[in-house]
């Protein structure tokens, strides 16, 4: 199970000094995009520079993610877009397999099963929020968990990735459930030694 920090900043200076912090806990880092309209909070949205130590998942908290893939796409593997964001979900499906990228949807806590049940052998990746998104250090909640037995029912080759929340007190309650990758933040990407805090974790889900 891989476990990835997340790097929010209103800054280049706030995600550089974070970009260092995280040198040698993680390959991979998790970028939470918030434009302060799809959620009440703005992070990395300017035109950023990432560093070349690191692969990069991206999270798009924002609305017309189109324009952003379109822009920063080619910055990152996976672009991870809010299902609540699409107008055209099968549109959007199709637009990112012509861009040879794998398509990854991400569900609010609220954000119920049925509405995407559809849509999901054609979805690769699914991300399940566990807070409600925008900030660091919300809420934890256990119930959207149960989604993700429905979800590998439906397609049973999904990647599921679970956000939110994620300390060794909710770390296990996740692989329980079924999730394949976990999203760190708080307690990875704010902790004063996040190598010890990964390391933390990583032995949890061992």
């Amino acid at each position: 199970m891989k476990i990835y920090p997340s790097v929010m900043g209103k800054s280049q200076k706030e995600i550089n000094t974070l970009f260092s912090k995280l040198e040698g806990v993680s390959k991979e880092l998790h970028l939470d995009i918030a434009d302060g309209k799809f959620v009440h909070n703005t992070s990395l949205w300017f035109d950023f520079k990432l560093s070349k130590k690191f692969k990069y998942n991206a999270h798009l908290m924002i609305a017309h993610p189109e324009r952003w893939i379109e822009k920063h796409g080619k910055k990152v593997d996976l672009c991870i877009v809010h299902f609540h964001a699409l107008k055209h979900i099968q549109f959007f499906i199709e637009y990112m397999r012509s861009k040879n990228k794998k398509v990854a949807i991400a569900l609010n806590p609220e954000t119920k099963i049925k509405e995407l049940k559809h849509y999901l052998p054609d979805i690769d990746v699914i991300l399940i929020l566990t807070v409600h998104p925008g900030f660091y250090g919300a809420k934890f909640l256990s119930s959207p968990l149960k989604k993700i037995k429905k979800i590998k029912k439906i397609n049973p080759d999904i990647t599921v990735f679970v956000d939110g929340g994620m300390n060794p007190k909710t770390i296990r309650k996740a692989k329980k459930a079924g999730a394949d990758f976990i999203i760190s933040g708080s307690f990875i990407s704010k902790s004063k030694n996040p190598r010890k805090a990964m390391r933390e974790l990583r032995a949890l889900v061992k």
